[in-house]
């Protein structure tokens, strides 16, 4: 059963969420909070699977919300949802630590799909779409004077073989495992394996997470 905490300044918004979400045999509301500060706290207090996080709220927002979830370590995931189809919205987001984005006008199975997507520790934002948003906002990423100029020295990548470094070059340009597998003829298996090593070994908490490092590092630059 996922457990889904609601997010949302709008209470008819948070109704119909509710309503749509405990229609499925797998999922669950535990609770609902109606800003960013009521979020952390029920969050804290509940320990959701996933929370549905809006943008735009009194006092604290979602975006800030969604960093302090995710830097306290808790095992809950964010799926931002909101009514604003702006790709900088999008971008913080992710920057934030959220695990997907999806806009509230999205179809119920597109957000129920999203749901189970997160919970599952995957992304919802496809790699593509990811990759877009962070050529467009790439020079929003923070620099500073004593960040290695070689990928290779950068901490987070230092651990990684050089076959772990090639596939996360390629995950930032927005390949999908099928795409490595067949263009670096691996096994998708093999493919995985590698993509969860990565993972384990960067820190990043998924795919999404994984390709703004790719970034960050210089690994991928703007095209």
């Amino acid at each position: 059963m996922t457990t889904v905490l609601i997010v949302d300044d709008q209470p008819m918004q948070r109704f119909g969420f509710r309503m749509l979400l405990e229609s499925q045999d797998d999922m669950t509301v535990i609770g609902e909070a109606g800003n960013g500060s009521e979020a952390i706290r029920m969050t804290a207090e509940l320990h959701p699977d996933v929370v549905l996080m809006d943008i735009r709220m009194p006092g604290l927002d979602g975006i800030e919300a969604t960093r302090r979830i995710v830097a306290s370590g808790d095992r809950t995931r964010v799926l931002i949802l909101t009514t604003f189809d702006l790709d900088e919205y999008a971008y913080d987001g992710l920057r934030a630590g959220a695990s997907g984005f999806l806009i509230k006008d999205a179809l119920p199975e597109e957000l129920l799909s999203g749901i189970r997507a997160v919970a599952s520790g995957d992304a919802v934002v496809a790699p593509s779409l990811t990759r877009r948003l962070l050529d467009t906002y790439a020079d929003h990423l923070p620099t500073s004077g004593s960040a290695p100029t070689d990928p290779a020295d950068h901490p987070r990548l230092s651990s990684l073989t050089d076959r772990e470094r090639e596939i996360l070059t390629v995950i930032g340009q927005g390949w999908t495992n099928a795409e490595i597998a067949s263009r670096l003829h691996l096994a998708e298996s093999t493919v995985k394996t590698h993509v969860g090593r990565i993972l384990a070994k960067t820190g990043a908490r998924d795919r999404v997470q994984a390709v703004i490092l790719a970034y960050d590092t210089k690994l991928v630059r703007p095209a």
